[in-house]
Order: C-alpha cells, then sequence, then structure tokens
C-alpha cells in the first residue's frame, strides 16, 4: 500500500519527478505500455512499470552484444535444456544492472519498497529441480564472463505443477505462472519455424544423378521464439534464453464451428499446441510417452534452424561449423539433436556421411546428470519410427557404422557389442538416448568427480575404454549472484564490508574471511546475520503453514525434490527417533531442533508422494504433543521453489545431504546451502566430496556406508532384517511407521514403506545407515550448543566455497570443452 504522505505528490504528477528521471520513466512506461495511470498507485502496476524500464535498459545492451558478436565472429555457445529454473528477474536483473539504489530511491518516492514490489512476480514455470537450477545458474556465469551463449529450451504454459498440501498429501495443480502476464519475455510471433511430425522417409535420386531420401507426408508445427535477455553482472554483456512456444499450423475448422461442432473446430488447435503446454507430462500412457517425445524433437528442430540460421548469414560452407558453434546437450532430453543436425547436413545441405558426422562430433558436448537406470532415457523403436521415420534410419546407420568400428577393435566381443549399441535389442527394441549422446559428441562429462569416476569405471566403461579422453569431469556450480548476493542481503553485506565486494565476480575472494572466524566480534556479528534471517523464515513459516517455530532452536533442513535415493525417509526416522527419546525422558540436555522438509513429488510415483503424506503425519503428532514442546518441530513447507529456496538457504543451520552413497550425481542444494554459512551432514556421495575436501573433515558432518561398502553389502547379501532386530530405537520407529501410529484413521497407510524397508529389499540402505546417521546427529547437537564453535565452522563454509561458484564451471567448459573465448 503506499503511503499516505506521497499522495499528494503523485496525484499531481508533475512535483519531484523531473528530478527523478527513473521515476518519471515508470510513470511513462504505466501510461504507455500497461495503459494505466500510476494514480492511485497498486503494486501490481507499478511492478510492471519497473519491469519494462528494466527491459528497457536490457534490450539497448542486448543489441550492442548481438552486433559485436556479428562483427568479431565469434564462436557462439548453445545450451541446449529440456528446463531452465530462474527463479523471479527483477530483483536478479536490477542488481546485475547495478540499477538497486536508483530503484529503492524512485519506489520509495512512490510508496513503494522494491522487496514487496518484488513478490508480485511468480516464479517462471519453466523447470523442475536441479537440472533447470543449474541451467540457470550457467546463464548468469555464461553472461557475467562475457561468453556468446544463447539457453535454448521450451516456454511451458503451466510448467510443472504447483504444490498444495491437502490433509498431508502432495495435490498437484495447474501453475498458471503466466496469468497476469509476462513483462520479460519478447515474443517473436513474425518468427516462426516449420517443426515437422510423423510421415515417411522416402528415397528419390536428385539432379546430378545421387540417390538421397527426404522427409515427406508430415504433420508440422509451428515453433514461436520467446526471448528472454539474461544479463551479466559488472558487465555490459546480456545474452539471451531462447525458448520455444507451439503454434498451431492449422486455424481452427470453421465449417465445424459454424454447424455448432465447436470441439471439432478446435481440435487440431489443440492437440498441436499441447507440446508446450506442461513440462514432463506423465508418461505412464502411449499419448504421454509420445508428447514427451514430441517436446524433445520440437524444440531440438526449431534451435537448429535458428542455429544455422544464423551461421549461414556469414558463412556458405560449413566447414567452420565447429569453429564458430559449440552445441552443449545437457542431460539426454536434447540429444535427438544428433540425428537432427545429421538429417540437416545430409539431406538438406548434401553433404557426404563422413563429412557431415566429423562436422556433427565436433560441434557437440554431452553432460550427464545421473547414474540411476531409471533415468536414462530410452524411447520404443515402434514410437521412434512412427513420429521421427527419417531420424531412426539416421540412427540405425550411425550405429551400424559405430558397432562396425567396435568389432573391428574388439573383433568376437558380442557381449560389448551389445551392451554400447545404441540400439537396445529385447521384446521391446529401444533407442538408448545416452548411448546416442556418448557416440555423437567429442566430449561427455559427468558432474562431480565421484559421479565421473562412476561413468567412467561402471556406467560406461566400455566407451571410456573406446574413447579414451573424451570423459571429462566438471563439477557443478552456482552463481554467488543470485545465491548470496541477492537470496541473502544481510551475510552479503557483511562480507562485502568485511573483505570488500570483489567476492561478486571471484568466489574465492571469500578465503579473506578466514581468519576472521577467529575474531569473537566478527562471530557475533555472522550469528546476528543468521538469527535475522531465522527471524524472517519463522513469520514466512507461520504465514503459510500456521506453525508456530522457535528461532532460537537448530534449523535442520532438507529441501530437495522427493524421490526414495535422496533419503528424506531416513531423515524421518531420526525425528522420530528424537520424539521418542523425548517422551522417553532418555534425551539428556537436548538440543531444541525445528526440522523443515521440502520438495515436490513426480505425480505418478506413489512412494514420494506417501513420504510427503508421512512427513506431515510425523509432522502432526509432534506438533500437537506437549511433551515436547519447545523441543522439537517438524514442518513440511508446500510448493517448493527458487523464490521460497532464497529464503531457506539464509536461514538455515544444517543442510541434510543424505543421499545413498553413488547415487547422486552431484547436487547443487548442498553448495547453496553451505555457501550461506550452513554446515552439512551427509554421505560420501556426489559433491559432498568435494565440499568436504575444501571446507576440511572438522567442518562437516559425514557418515554412513561409502560407495563401495554399499556394493559390497549388496553383493553380499543384503539383509535389513539384521538391522532391524538388532536395533531397538530402529526397530521402535520402523514399527510406528507401520503399525499406524501416525495414521490411526488408516492403520495401514504408511504399511507400504515398512515393507519396503525390510521385506523388498530396503534398496537404498537406510537400515544400514541409521545407527551412524543417529550418531552423527549426536555430534551435530554436540557443536550447535557450542555457539562460538559452530559460528567459526559456519564462517569456514562460506569462506571456502570458491570452487563452487558457475563461474568456475563455465570456464572450465569454455577452456576444456568449448574452446571458446570471450567477446571482444
Amino acid at each position: 500500500m503506499a503511503k499516505k504522505n506521497t499522495e499528494s505528490t503523485i496525484k499531481s504528477g508533475e512535483v519531484g519527478i523531473l528530478d527523478n528521471p527513473l521515476r518519471k520513466n515508470l510513470h511513462r512506461l504505466i501510461n504507455t505500455m500497461l495503459g494505466n495511470d500510476f494514480y492511485p498507485p497498486r503494486k501490481d502496476t507499478f511492478y510492471n512499470g519497473l519491469a519494462y524500464y528494466v527491459r528497457e535498459r536490457l534490450i539497448d545492451r542486448w543489441l550492442t552484444a548481438q552486433r559485436s558478436y556479428y562483427h568479431t565472429k565469434a564462436k557462439r555457445v548453445y545450451y541446449l535444456s529440456m528446463e531452465f529454473l530462474p527463479g523471479p528477474f527483477l530483483k536478479n536483473y536490477i542488481i546485475n544492472l547495478h540499477m538497486e539504489e536508483e530503484c529503492r530511491k524512485a519506489l520509495e518516492d512512490s510508496g513503494f519498497d522494491l522487496d514487496q514490489l518484488a513478490e508480485e512476480e511468480s516464479d517462471p514455470g519453466l523447470g523442475n529441480g536441479g537440472l533447470g537450477r543449474l541451467a540457470s545458474c550457467y546463464m548468469d556465469s555464461l553472461a557475467c564472463l562475457d561468453i556468446p551463449s544463447y539457453g535454448y529450451g521450451i516456454r511451458y504454459d503451466y510448467g510443472i505443477f504447483q504444490q498444495n498440501i491437502v490433509n498431508g498429501h502432495q495435490v498437484e495443480i495447474c501453475d498458471n505462472w503466466l496469468m497476469n502476464g509476462n513483462p520479460w519475455e519478447i515474443a517473436r510471433r513474425n518468427f516462426l519455424y516449420t517443426v515437422k511430425f510423423y510421415g515417411r522417409s522416402e528415397q528419390y535420386t536428385d539432379d546430378s544423378g545421387n540417390i538421397r531420401r527426404r522427409w515427406v507426408d508430415t504433420d508440422n508445427v509451428s515453433a514461436m521464439a520467446c526471448d528472454t535477455l539474461i544479463p551479466g553482472y559488472g558487465t555490459n554483456t546480456v545474452n539471451n534464453m531462447r525458448l520455444w512456444a507451439a503454434m498451431s499450423s492449422k486455424d481452427f475448422n470453421l465449417q465445424f464451428f459454424n454447424s455448432g461442432d465447436y470441439m471439432r473446430a478446435m481440435k487440431a488447435k489443440v492437440l498441436t499446441e499441447n507440446i508446450s503446454k506442461v513440462l514432463y507430462p506423465s508418461d505412464e500412457a502411449e499419448q504421454g510417452k509420445e508428447l514427451r517425445l514430441k517436446q524433445q524433437y520440437f524444440f531440438v528442430a526449431a534451435t537448429f534452424q535458428d542455429i544455422m540460421r544464423r551461421y549461414k548469414k556469414k558463412h556458405t560452407s560449413f566447414e567452420d561449423l565447429p569453429n564458430l558453434v559449440a552445441v552443449q546437450l545437457n542431460d539426454t532430453h536434447p540429444s535427438i539433436s544428433i540425428a537432427e543436425l545429421m538429417r540437416i547436413l545430409i539431406d538438406e545441405e548434401t553433404m557426404d556421411w563422413d563429412t557431415a558426422w566429423g562436422l556433427c562430433v565436433k560441434t557437440f558436448a554431452y553432460t550427464n546428470h545421473t547414474v540411476l537406470p531409471e533415468a536414462l532415457e530410452t524411447w520404443p523403436v515402434s514410437l521412434f519410427g512412427r513420429l521421427l521415420p527419417r531420424h531412426l534410419e539416421i540412427i540405425y546407420e550411425i550405429n551400424h557404422r559405430f558397432l562396425q568400428e567396435v568389432e573391428k577393435r574388439y573383433p568376437g566381443n558380442t557381449d560389448m557389442l551389445s551392451r554400447m549399441s545404441i540400439i537396445q535389442e529385447g521384446s521391446e527394441k529401444r533407442v538408448r538416448m545416452a548411448h546416442l549422446a556418448i557416440v555423437g559428441s567429442h566430449s561427455v562429462n559427468g558432474v562431480a568427480a565421484l559421479h565421473t569416476n562412476i561413468l567412467k569405471t561402471r556406467l560406461f566403461r566400455d566407451f571410456d575404454l573406446f574413447f579414451p579422453g573424451r570423459f571429462k569431469n566438471i563439477t557443478n556450480g552456482i552463481t554467488q549472484r543470485r545465491w548470496l548476493l541477492q537470496a541473502n542481503p544481510g551475510l552479503s553485506g557483511l562480507i562485502t564490508s568485511t573483505v570488500g565486494p570483489h567476492w561478486i565476480r571471484d568466489l574465492y575472494e571469500l578465503k579473506k574471511l578466514i581468519p576472521r572466524s577467529d575474531e569473537k566480534k566478527f562471530r557475533a556479528l555472522w550469528r546476528k546475520v543468521k538469527l535475522d534471517n531465522k527471524k524472517l523464515l519463522a513469520h514466512y513459516i507461520l504465514q503459510k503453514t500456521g506453525i508456530e517455530v522457535n528461532e532460537h532452536s537448530m534449523f535442520d533442513m532438507q529441501t530437495k525434490r522427493i524421490h526414495e535415493y535422496k533419503r528424506q525417509l531416513l531423515n524421518l526416522l531420526h525425528v522420530i527417533t528424537l520424539y521418542n527419546r523425548i517422551k522417553e525422558s532418555t534425551a539428556d540436555n537436548f538440543v531444541p531442533r525445528t526440522v523443515i522438509f521440502g520438495g515436490k513429488a513426480a505425480p505418478g510415483y506413489f512412494m514420494a508422494k506417501l513420504t510427503i503424506k508421512l512427513i506431515n503425519s510425523v509432522a502432526a503428532v509432534v506438533n500437537a504433543d506437549p511433551d515436547v514442546k519447545g523441543k522439537l518441530k517438524v514442518v513440511f513447507l508446500p510448493n517448493y521453489c527458487v523464490s521460497l529456496a532464497e529464503k531457506v538457504v539464509s536461514a538455515a543451520d544444517l543442510s541434510e545431504q543424505i543421499s545413498t552413497a553413488g547415487l547422486e550425481a552431484s547436487g547443487t542444494g548442498n553448495m547453496k546451502f553451505a555457501l550461506n554459512g550452513a554446515l552439512t551432514i551427509g554421505t560420501l556421495d556426489g559433491a559432498n566430496i568435494e565440499i568436504m575436501e575444501e571446507v576440511g573433515e572438522k567442518n562437516i558432518f559425514i557418515f554412513g556406508l561409502k560407495v563401495e561398502e554399499v556394493e559390497g553389502l549388496r553383493n553380499k547379501g543384503y539383509d535389513p532384517y539384521e538391522y532391524y532386530r538388532n536395533d531397538a530405537e530402529l526397530k521402535k520407529a520402523v514399527d510406528m511407521i507401520g503399525s499406524g501410529y501416525f495414521s490411526p484413521e488408516k492403520p495401514d497407510l504408511f504399511l507400504p514403506i515398512k515393507k519396503a524397508l525390510l521385506d523388498y529389499g530396503d534398496m537404498y540402505f537406510l537400515m544400514a545407515d541409521y545407527r551412524d546417521f543417529v550418531r552423527c546427529q549426536e555430534e551435530v547437537s554436540r557443536v550447535y550448543t557450542d555457539k562460538e564453535e559452530w559460528t567459526r565452522r559456519s564462517i569456514m563454509n562460506t569462506a571456502n566455497m570458491g570452487k563452487f561458484s558457475s563461474d568456475r564451471a563455465v570456464m572450465e567448459y569454455a577452456n576444456n570443452i568449448w574452446n571458446v573465448s570471450k567477446a571482444e
């Protein structure tokens, strides 16, 4: 609400405007772009007015950058990702453009606060989790490092889903993030590409007598470019995230409409535009599988038409393509790109196979993000051939030629041929997209040292032997501009006042904080910032959940996608154990805790959704029990997203990174929490290992089986009952879950969880890791009671996070994979 003392000034529209150019421009844009009056002042109109003003500033820089790229013939990076998770743009842009003070003053004069105004912006529904957030961190760093680049993906109308919690259950509702428009988007309505589906491949003879193939009788869809600009911090570079929206190439049928058959009149248009409606539509039904594959090819086909258009502006030959174009495949979703580029070069540009393949391999690089077999995409050959018949032919040819090379090097080794084939044989033949990406790229990288080692020694061992040097490691990173400067203004302000501002572009500068960890006065300032952030989060929790939490308790956080391997259930077993100890009066010197969960479960993932229900059921029992008042609270934060993550990471004391060793590729949540001074409790998995190496073993809490111990136990014959029978606290916690203690209205509700732990083999080794986890948590509590020591360790975590900047990761890609330089 606007301040009353500014009413007369705003109403006149004259006084004080001329001496504040930004405020004058705000009023102009509210008038001209929105068709509104700036009085009475409303948050939505001033938010949009400010957004359009910031966008004007961005466009000028973007145009200058684009002209420069053409003028200098710069090599460009094209980052292809099925998802981006940028978070709200307004404050990020304002900070990167160094406009914060200017904007705050102009808004204050108009009766608004920038932070309150920023709350008007919805989180863009363009991603789901770590994959999309990593892509957005890299886009920020690419701009900050002046690397000519573009992000390509899909402009989803509804994103993944909005998560509501109803009676403890996750309920998915439509994420209508575009309901109030999107002032950051530049829709290129006159900039459309045709994307083909179905049809058939036919042979023909060209004018030179060469036998060729072409894709005919297709159904066509139009792809419209929607641009969002990405500015670098402390630089004039502005890059572009270009997302594709599906547009029907067929208007609605007027004949059906006039006859009153309104549904049939719109059917073709609706079915076509479904392609960009929702991120990751359910693939349980055949139509869902087809839609997912359509989405992947849709954005790849549009992207490569765009890349080729840009390249052909200045070049008539393709011999320089890999010298001017670097394409990074962010996981397997865009790996159909390899077949698409081959189709363009062979069918449309009439290039011979060997030349085209050589260019193709030099152009592509592939990042793998998982070791979970179910996450390595494969598609039924029958579906692939129906939807993309020409691409299936090309993939078969790629596979044929590749397996000939394998046979030459390893004659008679049919097992190796079967393991390495792009086509998986069996009752239903399938296309292995990860294999296609490996064979068709000059570089394949994992995202943490452990993950890359698993790829090379286990998952893709044959490929690593066949392509020596192709597999590399580039550990993930996060942008400190979003995850410290913006998310934690209190801490970033303290850091800047202590060591200067250079850390914003060089995170290794934080090492200058190390000697400060020994200063009592500085530690007190550090604690005050953390307490202030915890108070803000406590207020948010009360508003959103009605749960009142003690800001002086330990804030113990596990906020991430809900999945069995991430082991939210192990955390919950510890919570139940704490609860039992309090009830039994065996918890001496109990350290008060607020255990906070957050994250979404895939709509079709039964066990993940049941885990959410169990968390909420345990919370209901614990939080209502007068015996534990002031000692233990459990909270589930609904609809976890980037804007909520910013509130959470700045307030955390303890970061739970407790996945089964060997299953988390890297993780970036662990980095965000540690950067903001949270101490990590975790397994030796993903990037936890490298965090331990950087911050020091004393400043992190490590527990659990190592990768080789997990494998050894599995090979020996793992019996979860052995741990259940021999650990009374574990047995009691599991029995409480299975017997209905937390669901008296439906006693067998959580029985599937107990069965998964005992009868179905405990796939993720919770029972084996439980006791060491509890021991480690006891050490956490002991250290937390020593506020000075805890604060010293907190400072050491932040101070040693330089390696985990996305700037470092992007420079490693630029130097070791893309061979690209900064823009001149």
